[in-house]
């Protein structure tokens, strides 16, 4: 009987080291640069998994529309500068910073809450897609009420855009890029509105959304 109590009590320990680290890892914020990433006090870069907030540049430091509010509301939603970070597949970006999902110590994500609020668009970078649905759903919610950036998003249009299921961009039909998109991944999108409700972002280049910056 003695000699199961150890591995009783080692199993548990591996339970709750898994559970500890599913449920993501703590961190102290230093500063908040944007939108969507963030200096942590241990001297890393985070960038927001999922996410897309206005641009600030941060040498002349004008920034798109809702630039400013994307970025005031990051900063008071981590006042107390304690959070959790959770990771998916894809660890850190081209640019080294790490890639996470912010959870308050109360409970929500703050990447849902940037979408939530109409402050940031869902922009999928496959293979971390672990949040995605959750993100659209905000998202969605936030385009009905026309809130942030929405306020910009065009009712009616007469617009045609190109999507690519693999990479969840989407084009103008003059783009070089759309226009390199497989039959198997193409998919026709008939308006901003139509592309954004489907979770696809715009593309860099081609811009197509360049009305929901100015």
């Amino acid at each position: 009987m003695h000699a199961k109590k150890p591995l009783f009590l080692m199993a548990l320990i591996g339970l709750f080291l898994c559970v500890s680290s599913a449920s993501g890892e703590s961190i102290r914020v230093r500063f908040v640069f944007d939108g969507d990433t963030i200096f942590l006090e241990n001297g890393e870069t985070v960038r927001y998994i999922g996410i897309d907030a206005p641009e600030i540049d941060h040498n002349t430091h004008e920034g798109e529309y809702m630039a400013d509010a994307a970025r005031n509301f990051n900063k008071k939603c981590l006042a107390d500068t304690h959070a959790v970070l959770e990771r998916d597949r894809d660890v850190r970006d081209r640019y080294g910073r790490l890639l996470g999902y912010i959870f308050l110590t109360t409970g929500p994500m703050v990447n849902e809450l940037l979408v939530a609020k109409g402050l940031a668009v869902v922009s999928t970078q496959p293979p971390n897609t672990k949040y995605q649905s959750r993100l659209l759903r905000a998202q969605r919610q936030a385009m009905k009420a026309r809130a942030g950036i929405w306020r910009r998003l065009p009712e009616k249009e007469q617009r045609r855009y190109v999507g690519n299921k693999r990479s969840y961009r989407f084009h103008t039909t003059h783009c070089p890029f759309g226009k390199r998109i497989s039959k198997m991944n193409r998919i026709p999108l008939n308006s901003l509105q139509d592309a954004f409700w489907r979770g696809y972002s715009p593309c860099k280049t081609c811009q197509p959304a360049a009305i929901l910056k100015k």
